[in-house]
């Protein structure tokens, strides 16, 4: 089971688990409910862009494409 790669190695999959196997032992409920205050409080001072995830919305990407390809164009 920790081995799944033809190769030999572990993958991406289990590395995961198992990492995250470990910190589980190596921390408590504690440990948790800090990171994840400070995973909010670093959220909540990102760009206004919140509901998705720092990347740039659907609307704003068909803006900048089409100001891109008109100047682009010749007229």
């Amino acid at each position: 089971m920790a081995q799944n790669n033809q190769n030999g190695k572990m993958s991406r999959e289990e590395a995961g688990r198992k990492g995250g196997e470990a910190t589980s032992k190596n921390h408590d409920k504690d440990f948790y409910q800090e990171i994840g205050r400070e995973g909010g409080q670093a959220r909540g001072n990102s760009d206004g862009n919140d509901d998705q995830d720092g990347k740039m919305s659907r609307e704003e990407a068909g803006r900048k494409g089409g100001q891109a390809r008109s100047r682009n164009r010749k007229n």
